[in-house]
């Protein structure tokens, strides 16, 4: 790819950049209101078969999502959420996520048990009738279970949310452009009501770590931030394995698939909730404890504790995945985790398995650098030399990222690599430009 001219390198990096529907732009105006649709759903099923169905419909008070390019994605996701015009079925709106129902479909529980999981998907309010189809893709990107249904505005049972009653926030930071920018709300997860001041400065810290990251930093001025107000009855989060289950806002916990370090929520229709009302896109939610912890889910949430000392990266990698899609950089020694196919190129921006390598970063990477990459014993290239590096996605063979170490990669390395940094950079510019 190195070889050819920087119109040709651009395109098909834009190609990579923008899985585009058939319809690359829609006018807002026509199609939508100033509302946000929530459908609530209920994914279900185990690793033979897996059903979705619809739980709940709401309305609730404008929109803080994107107005431009709504049917393309910057990344294709494990999922995908597809909204056409009844009358016409063309696709006016289309966005993809990642469920922690895929997720646990990976795991040996799965092969003996059946489970539901709570989800929540965002999309403008649409003027009139509209198809909205649902897939869920499986680890070798085809769907897996999907779904279509018709929601009609005029709706008598869809819920009003949001309109009042709300739940309190504070604005943190105003974007330069509150027209094109990205929301992000932090949730309090743990907090007394006694204990919000504590939570207000958690929240803070957590924002200066993210712009203290390229490229955050230099384009802060995009980003619209603030801080829900969302108190809980008792202090802390659940930690099932020492027997601790708490009465919080979200019902936190470790634990998560049996892994002592994955900290999570299952319950999206109460995070939902709360955040009616509340000017949010993208949610971090902090919860209040000091034992190591987190996870991050594609345009879902990205949570993390708050008063251990790695709270800083933490927070930052996994916005890192709920923003951006970028996958994890590192590999278990002791436990192969088959996420990733060996024949299938990984839809992760930061991720090959070299099945189909070409648009991703190989324009980054000098003439000469061998594929895969050797390791460097220099501390001075580790940070910066790009190349195709073995050990990626929980997987110590087959599975490769860009640099030697990163953000994505480990919590000591105090940037992202430059395969993550233009990754997050086309995702910022793709919702902002």
């Amino acid at each position: 790819m190195r070889t050819y001219g920087n119109r040709l390198r651009q395109m098909l990096i834009m190609g990579m950049m923008l899985v585009s529907s058939h319809i690359s732009a829609q006018d807002f105006d026509q199609f939508f209101q100033d509302a946000t649709l929530r459908i609530d759903y209920i994914f279900a099923g185990d690793a033979r078969h897996q059903e979705i169905s619809v739980d709940e419909i709401h309305q609730v008070d404008h929109w803080w999502g994107k107005r431009r390019r709504l049917a393309d994605l910057p990344v294709k996701g494990n999922g995908q959420l597809i909204l056409r015009d009844h009358a016409s079925h063309t696709v006016i709106y289309r966005n993809s996520f990642s469920t922690l129902f895929q997720e646990w479909l990976s795991y040996d529980e799965a092969h003996t048990v059946r489970k539901s999981f709570q989800n929540v998907f965002l999309a403008p309010m649409p003027k009139d009738t509209v198809d909205v189809t649902v897939e869920l893709y499986d680890n070798r990107q085809e769907v897996m279970a999907t779904l279509t249904h018709t929601v009609v505005p005029g709706d008598i049972l869809i819920r009003k949310t949001g309109y009042e009653n709300t739940t309190p926030y504070v604005t943190l930071q105003e974007a330069e452009n509150p027209q094109r920018c990205i929301h992000i709300t932090y949730v309090a997860e743990g907090y007394q009501e006694k204990e919000m001041d504590t939570y207000l400065q958690d929240a803070k810290e957590a924002m200066e770590a993210l712009f203290a990251h390229e490229p955050f930093k230099s384009l802060r001025n995009r980003f619209h931030i603030t801080a829900l107000l969302s108190p809980s009855e008792d202090s802390g989060t659940s930690i099932p394995r020492k027997g601790i289950w708490k009465n919080t806002a979200l019902h936190s916990h470790f634990d998560t698939f049996y892994s002592e370090r994955y900290l999570t929520t299952l319950h999206l229709k109460d995070l939902h909730d709360l955040l009616a009302g509340t000017p949010y896109e993208h949610i971090i939610v902090l919860v209040n404890t000091d034992q190591y912890g987190g996870g991050g889910i594609l345009n879902s949430y990205n949570l993390s504790m708050t008063h251990h000392r790695l709270f800083k990266p933490v927070v930052v990698h996994e916005f890192g995945h709920s923003f951006a899609g970028l996958g994890d950089e590192y590999a278990y020694d002791t436990e192969e985790i088959p996420m990733y196919p060996p024949d299938v190129e990984p839809w992760e921006p930061n991720l090959t398995t070299l099945k189909d390598f070409h648009g991703k970063w190989e324009d980054l990477i000098k003439p000469g650098t061998p594929i895969p990459t050797p390791l460097s014993d220099n501390p001075k290239t580790i940070e910066k030399r790009v190349g195709v590096f073995e050990g990626a996605g929980y997987a110590t063979k087959g599975v490769y990222r860009g640099c030697q170490d990163c953000r994505m990669r480990t919590n000591e390395n105090p940037v992202f690599c430059p395969v993550c940094d233009r990754a997050l950079r086309q995702i910022i510019d793709f919702y902002t430009d």
